[in-house]
């Protein structure tokens, strides 16, 4: 059986992934899941196998796996296999930083319109609350256009 080769990170590598995996956690994912595909972003090799990953990470085999379980429902890691090689080898999706915030800026509209529909049923009661509501729907529809305007200028730039 061949020796698998240990995943050699430099310190500004490892410091990379703690960066990059603090932001992902910001977002909700788990640390484990914040590590994993913050180490599958900044190693040299693009493809690691689960226990490369479980090593350099210094992760258990029950948080490797619930890690890389979550990525790949959120299809931001994928697994693929080598002829004559039992092994799985885990990477990043196709799909990139664009994907993920294009992913975003929906949930972002899904929210403005559940603001919508809560101003409309609110009491007018609570006046200064129901101002902020109105406020932050505002901006988020604000939001909304101005991302959309970016996607297209970058699509056309691109071009």
């Amino acid at each position: 059986m061949e020796q698998q080769e240990l995943v050699k990170l430099s310190d500004k590598q490892r410091e990379l992934i703690e960066k990059l995996g603090v932001i992902m956690e910001k977002t909700g994912w788990s640390p484990a899941s914040s590590r994993v595909h913050a180490l599958l972003t900044v190693a040299d090799r693009f493809e690691l196998t689960f226990d490369e990953i479980r090593e350099a990470l210094n992760l258990s085999k029950s948080a490797t796996s619930n890690a890389l379980s979550f990525l790949q429902r959120l299809s931001v890691v994928e697994y693929i296999t080598k002829p004559g090689d039992r092994k799985r080898y885990f990477r990043i999706t196709a799909d990139r930083v664009m994907d993920h915030l294009r992913e975003r800026l929906k949930n972002i509209e899904e929210l403005h319109q559940v603001l919508k529909e809560v101003i409309q049923q609110r009491t007018t009661k609570t006046v200064e609350y129901n101002e902020q509501l109105r406020e932050d729907y505002s901006f988020c529809e604000f939001f909304v256009q101005k991302c959309k305007k970016i996607f297209q200028e970058w699509e056309k730039k691109k071009s």
